[in-house]
């Protein structure tokens, strides 16, 4: 699952001198992770690695942003402790909450029972992935929910045979539309600014958000070994 890469952290903690002769003494407490986690359910494999857009027209992903806040102050001394705000947003929750009442995506779900193309991380990352594409949250439809799932699943799976399955649901027996899904998958990245990579971090984040949403217990780890192909 492309994470945001880590800023370069301040390391100076030299002292400032303040107005009555004393120095304050600041420690800088980094809590951000190194490299991102791939996001990853228990079983999943490593793999290699606002405004509407379409085909002519990209957009511009906001990325997450670090802050530092006042921990604790005691005298002239003051810990700082660095924190990341994510960028995904409550509405970001609410779009993907509607879509997963269409009925094409519904039926996609309980096809793929044993999760190899939407298990809970995998989802996480459709969130994550509207968060950085730029579109207004009523502009978010059916495609865009196979866009990043197909995405996601690229991102994070060796096996790619089962993803092949959204075009069935998606379109059918009909060829002809794939070309214009993948035309339509490259604009989406490029709408992300190529940002691709979600921490397990973050995807622990949204699922957070709404622990009870039912698509949160689509987890390999309670799939009978029997059952998987």
């Amino acid at each position: 699952m492309a994470g945001r890469q880590p800023d370069i952290l301040c390391e100076d903690h030299s002292s400032q001198p303040s107005s009555s002769g004393c120095s304050l003494e600041v420690i800088l407490d980094e809590e951000t992770p190194g490299p991102s986690d791939s996001c990853l359910s228990p079983q999943s494999p490593v793999r290699k690695g606002k405004r509407a857009w379409s085909v002519e027209e990209e957009g511009t992903a906001p990325e997450a942003e670090d802050v530092w806040a006042v921990e604790t102050l005691c005298g002239l001394k003051m810990k700082l402790k660095r924190r990341r705000v994510s960028a995904v947003l409550p509405e970001h929750h609410e779009v993907f909450s509607r879509l997963l009442e269409d009925p094409v995506i519904k039926r996609f779900l309980a096809w793929d029972k044993n999760l190899k193309v939407s298990d809970k991380y995998l989802l996480s990352m459709v969130i994550a992935y509207f968060s950085r594409a730029g579109l207004f949250s009523w502009q978010y439809q059916r495609i865009h929910f196979f866009l990043a799932l197909y995405l996601a699943s690229d991102m994070e799976e060796d096996n790619q045979a089962p993803k092949q399955a959204i075009f069935s649901f998606l379109f059918g027996k009909n060829r002809s539309q794939r070309p214009l899904f993948h035309k339509l998958r490259f604009q989406f990245v490029r709408s992300m600014g190529w940002k691709m990579r979600v921490s397990q971090e973050e995807c622990e984040e949204i699922q957070a958000f709404h622990p009870e949403l039912w698509v949160w217990a689509r987890d390999r780890a309670f799939i009978p070994k029997s059952t998987e192909a």
